[in-house]
């Protein structure tokens, strides 16, 4: 059901008109960036196997989740994204599989550990909403705007507020959900 739900999501996201309107709209690019890297991942790696790593493993897909996410929020990166196909291409595969690493991580951590890695996520992601949300000037250019009838400035501030509020909840609540796993199971063995 799961697996089903997250293929039936991709291929909204990346089949529908979207992507094209993505391309105009900082606002509609965020919906993609999130459902792609966050949503989707998040439904589909429960369904693959995984097995247990050791924190240098937990380290590094943390890491390199982030490192993709924030890579492409530099403006070069970004409009490459915006601009060219082969862009857009690589970037909606890098940031579906920095979103599958990431789950996979989450879930070979088991319930502590996996809460550690979300928290660190929910940080990261929240940081550069803010930042693109709190920018005082378009931080891409005119590109990002057209679509919704707002600025590139109110776009930009809309997108950063979806990522730091929707992204940062979105991982929010999912370390909490481990963390509460992760405390009724230390209880039981306490018992």
């Amino acid at each position: 059901m799961l697996r089903a739900l997250g293929l039936i999501l991709l291929a909204v996201l990346w089949l529908s008109p979207l992507p094209e309107l993505a391309a105009g709209s900082m606002v509609l690019h965020m919906v993609l960036h999130l459902g792609v890297t966050a949503v989707v991942p998040a439904l589909l790696m429960p369904t693959l196997p995984v097995r247990a790593v050791g924190a240098v493993w937990l380290l590094l897909g943390a890491l390199v989740e982030m490192l993709v996410v924030w890579a492409w929020h530099l403006p070069a990166l970004h409009l490459w994204g915006r601009l060219t196909t082969v862009g857009f291409v690589f970037e909606q595969a890098s940031f579906f599989a920095a979103g599958m690493l990431l789950w996979a991580v989450v879930r070979a951590a088991g319930a502590f550990g996996g809460a550690v890695v979300l928290m660190a996520t929910t940080m990261h992601m929240t940081l550069l909403g803010a930042l693109i949300g709190l920018s005082p000037r378009p931080l891409w250019g005119e590109i990002c705007a057209g679509h919704l009838g707002m600025t590139a400035l109110q776009e930009q501030q809309l997108a950063g507020v979806l990522m730091a509020g929707g992204g940062g909840a979105l991982y929010l609540v999912a370390a909490l959900t481990r963390l509460g796993h992760a405390v009724r199971g230390q209880q039981e063995e306490w018992a």
